[in-house]
């Protein structure tokens, strides 16, 4: 049995789970967004006696599930909590909202009452149950009052916009958007498909199939062990930088289009590339720079003393980033963007990026430890590269898909 066989055969098996978990059936636990991973956001207004009960409840049920982060936004002494409660109020059912608004386990309620069983209902969403009606009765909401009083104003112009269609896919019959995969699960399933990147594993596959012939597991093993984890810090400061772009821009929707458009050409070619490897436009590793990588690797083997290997390894890997850019640099950059739309706090953000370097890491890790225990010297094949590119590329296509029609 070759090297492929073995060494790609549990990597292939996740990456299989991630794009089912990407295009379709996440089980109704999965169901869940930034609320689902310990936040719930609630919109009231001064005056609003449906707010405080919301309110005296959200306090018990923060008492009693310590874990949970529990936002509470004003919409009238905060203009960036009412454009957010318009937001959420578009991509779950266009209503106009009222107050309070309750966006737990990835759902949205209107209106807080114990006889509409509302607290039954948000704690079902945090347990990651779909509600069947979350929108409560209209004598369990106050209205806006002259949050949305200006006629004309932005707020009154978004209200009245008709609500977009969200994006979804039909999977075998059955409707799943972002919001029914979640953040949790969406960023790990990106995470393993990125560590796919035929980049990457071209590297990485080269190093081990070089340090080989040394027959010492425990050299390879720091060696390229120091490499991936070099990598997988620099992927996440590179991720970083992407989020703060972002954030600094903010939700324009220009930087959205233009992320979107970028990401749907960068996987085309890549999808061209399963059909016609190498030629014309590749994002690929420049032919140009790969024999400084193989000298560079060379020298790896001849380091006079391990100390020496590893600052080799190190430098490599940062200089192997560099080199990867155009190829590697279409997930991350989708990521994030689509990180930002969700409006997260600061620890939630990198919180999601460290799930997605765990899991763009596991894969590289996996290959890594049966390369090692194998002695392998395979390397990656035309063949195989085709097909990871395929993935990645249609990938990227429906994300990019993604980011046009979420408006």
């Amino acid at each position: 049995m070759n090297f492929l066989n073995r060494a790609l055969r549990a990597p292939l098996a996740l990456l299989l789970l991630a794009l089912a978990v990407l295009l379709a059936a996440a089980a109704p636990a999965s169901a869940q967004t930034a609320a689902a991973a310990g936040t719930i956001e609630v919109f009231v207004r001064e005056g609003c006696p449906h707010c405080a009960k919301a309110e005296e409840f959200l306090a018990q049920l923060g008492r009693e599930q310590p874990q949970l982060q529990i936002v509470i936004r004003d919409v009238q002494q905060e203009p960036a909590a009412m454009q957010r409660l318009l937001e959420l109020a578009r991509t779950h059912g266009g209503a106009l909202p009222r107050v309070p608004a309750i966006y737990a386990g990835g759902q949205l309620f209107i209106g807080y009452s114990e006889q509409a069983r509302t607290d039954r209902m948000i704690r079902a969403a945090l347990a990651g149950e779909r509600a069947a009606t979350p929108h409560a009765a209209g004598e369990s909401t106050c209205d806006l009052e002259e949050a949305l009083a200006c006629p004309g104003g932005p707020a009154m112009a978004a209200a009245e916009a008709p609500p977009p269609e969200p994006f979804e896919v039909d999977f075998f019959g059955r409707v799943i958007t972002l919001d029914d995969i979640g953040l949790p699960a969406f960023s790990l399933a990106l995470g393993l498909l990125d560590g796919f990147n035929p980049c990457s594993m071209w590297v990485l596959l080269l190093m081990i199939s070089m340090l080989a012939p040394l027959n010492d597991r425990r050299r390879m093993l720091a060696i390229a062990g120091t490499f991936v984890l070099i990598q997988g810090i620099a992927y996440f400061v590179f991720m970083a930088a992407w989020l703060n772009l972002f954030l600094l821009i903010g939700l324009s929707r220009a930087s959205q289009l233009a992320i979107a458009a970028i990401a749907i050409v960068a996987g085309l070619i890549n999808v061209k590339d399963f059909f016609a490897f190498g030629r014309g436009i590749s994002l690929s590793i420049p032919d140009r720079a790969k024999p400084g990588i193989y000298s560079r690797m060379r020298g790896l083997l001849h380091a006079p003393t391990m100390t020496a290997a590893i600052v080799g390894a190190v430098i490599l890997a940062l200089l192997v980033q560099v080199v990867e850019f155009l190829c590697t640099s279409g997930f991350p950059a989708l990521f994030t963007k689509i990180l930002t739309t969700y409006q997260l706090e600061t620890s939630a953000y990198y919180g999601y990026m460290l799930l997605y370097i765990g899991a763009y890491m596991f894969d590289d890790l996996i290959v890594l430890g049966t390369g090692v225990a194998l002695l392998s010297r395979h390397r990656l094949q035309e063949r195989e590269g085709r097909w990871l590119k395929l993935v990645s590329g249609v990938v990227m296509i429906g994300l990019g898909a993604y980011l046009v029609m979420d408006t």
